[in-house]
């Protein structure tokens, strides 16, 4: 399988993007805890990138949320 092009990063980017978006908009840190909320999202980011990929963004996303917790004191 060859790693995907730019054109093809770039949706993954933004379709994460937009999941992301739609999991602030009802606060929540963790993706998968939307309880189908943003389904219609989920979905085109799971279509756009690599499981691996989601997988990892995933992880940092909740990574990144507790690392800026922990730097402001809370």
């Amino acid at each position: 399988m060859d790693p995907p092009n730019r054109t093809q990063r770039q949706r993954c980017w933004e379709a994460r993007d937009a999941y992301y978006k739609c999991l602030d908009s009802l606060k929540v840190n963790t993706p998968g805890e939307e309880g189908g909320k943003c389904a219609e999202e989920v979905a085109a980011f799971s279509k756009a990138c690599a499981a691996s990929w989601v997988e990892h963004f995933n992880r940092k996303r909740v990574f990144d949320i507790k690392q800026a917790a922990a730097l402001r004191g809370g």
